[in-house]
């Protein structure tokens, strides 16, 4: 029988330790926040529905976002044992610099729309964590004050080829000017993806004052209160700022981009580059010999083409045909360190994050990206530890098994006209160069491979 006695006062005080309570409103909102999804969760109380569902959102039935998220869930770890890994080193050598962990902050645009600090927050924080910044053409805060803001750190710039190819080759030569050491060139959006979340809930820039709008923002005033009593809400890059995003970028984009414009902006561009949007094996290879530094796999967040390809499927096929040659990174689905350590595992040599950083921006300002930037980098840290890997360069498919639930079904009607058509000469522009014999054997195997 268990023996009673009363309470001893001197052991009931040692137990009674209170936390110092939190004062500040934003900080103890961000206190709670032990995932991404606790942050999303505080962004989707704070910000009025359309801005929320712009970030949240995808093209149509949104199956392409759902299907990248899905395939960082079914991933297998294989941890080692007994190895002694007190500490590990993030740091990542990546386009001729260092960052201190393995992703950076991906392109986003409207961004002072999610929260008024938008860029300025981002880069400074980034800036502060030792990781690479990336602004959009569709920014919200413009090219030079970026650069003030964030003076010691990495600034990347993503380009989005326009109509007036002079607006592009502008801000090209403004971001060189800047210092910004690599530039995104962005091949996804030809047209705008149908967004359908952006037009059912009003989405537009600038926000439009609606009854359903007001009634949303009702328990939102702090938004409100940023919005109204800080500088006009526009593109710092362009002079076009009415409208949905799709008329946006219907209107801005051009669907006559073609590999002749990849050959004008690298003539103009002093640093690193970068394609943005390569969804297959076969675009990868054809440019190995282009000049350029790297591609990033990437569906634009499952925003442009629904049912697209998943990046994260389509890594260790891409790195393994042609990982010795550029630099590989891969966005979309992105909401743990855990993904980012898989990714990295599988040989992508970077990772960008989006959703993610707008979450923590919406859920706190400033702070709030400080916040993603801390929960992600201690994932990866205890991911890595778990795995017993010292350092980004000790990750390697060993740790990783990818599960698929989506398996390619045989095609053999689709398979028949393949060969009826593959004899047949493809028609080559006269200025194409010459692609070098390895590119060629290789790209002689891609159908293989993504058959595979």
């Amino acid at each position: 029988m268990v023996k009673r006695q009363f309470p001893n006062p001197i052991e009931l005080a040692e137990l009674m330790k209170f936390k110092k309570p939190t004062l500040n409103p934003t900080d103890r909102r961000l206190e709670k926040a032990l995932t991404i999804a606790d942050l999303r969760t505080i962004a989707q109380r704070r910000t009025p529905r359309a801005p929320f569902d712009y970030t949240e959102g995808a093209a149509e039935g949104e199956l392409s976002l759902a299907r990248a998220r899905q395939a960082f869930e079914d991933v297998e770890f294989h941890p080692s044992i007994l190895r002694s890994v007190p500490e590990v080193d993030m740091t990542t050598h990546v386009l001729g610099g260092t960052s201190s962990m393995p992703f950076g902050i991906a392109p986003t645009g409207f961004t002072r729309m999610m929260q008024t600090e938008g860029e300025i927050a981002g880069s400074g924080a980034a800036g502060a964590a030792g990781i690479p910044f990336t602004l959009s053409t569709l920014g919200t805060t413009s090219i030079e004050d970026v650069k003030a803001n964030n003076p010691n750190g990495r600034n990347w710039f993503q380009l989005y080829v326009m109509r007036d190819r002079e607006v592009s080759y502008d801000l090209v030569r403004r971001a060189a000017a800047a210092g910004f050491d690599t530039l995104f060139f962005t091949v996804d959006t030809p047209v705008a993806g149908a967004r359908l979340r952006d037009k059912r809930a009003g989405f537009s820039i600038p926000p439009q004052l609606t009854p359903g709008v007001v009634i949303n923002a009702i328990p939102r005033p702090a938004w409100w209160i940023n919005f109204l009593t800080t500088p006009k809400l526009e593109f710092a890059s362009l002079s076009s700022t009415g409208g949905t995003v799709g008329d946006l970028l219907n209107a801005a984009m051009d669907p006559t981009i073609s590999f002749d414009d990849l050959e004008i902006i690298r003539s103009l561009w002093p640093g690193k580059i970068m394609v943005k949007g390569v969804q297959t094996i076969e675009d990868a290879l054809l440019l190995a010999d282009k000049g350029i530094d790297g591609i990033v796999l990437s569906n634009h967040g499952g925003r442009q083409l629904d049912r697209a390809p998943i990046p994260f499927h389509l890594l260790p096929h891409v790195v393994k045909e042609l990982g010795s040659d550029m630099e590989i990174h891969v966005d979309t689905g992105i909401m743990n360190g855990a993904d980012i350590v898989a990714s990295v595992a599988l040989g992508a040599k970077f990772t960008l994050v989006g959703r993610a950083y707008l979450y923590g921006l919406m859920a706190g300002g400033r702070r709030g990206v400080d916040k993603t930037i801390s929960i992600l980098g201690t994932e990866i840290e205890r991911t890595m530890k778990l795995l017993e890997a010292a350092s980004i360069e000790e990750l390697s498919p060993k740790h990783v098994t990818q599960l698929s639930r989506l398996q390619p079904i045989a095609k053999p009607f689709a398979d028949v006209a393949e060969a009826m058509t593959a004899h047949q000469p493809r028609t080559v522009p006269a200025n194409k160069p010459a692609r070098s014999v390895k590119a060629s054997a290789k790209a002689a195997k891609a159908k293989d491979v993504a058959a595979s």
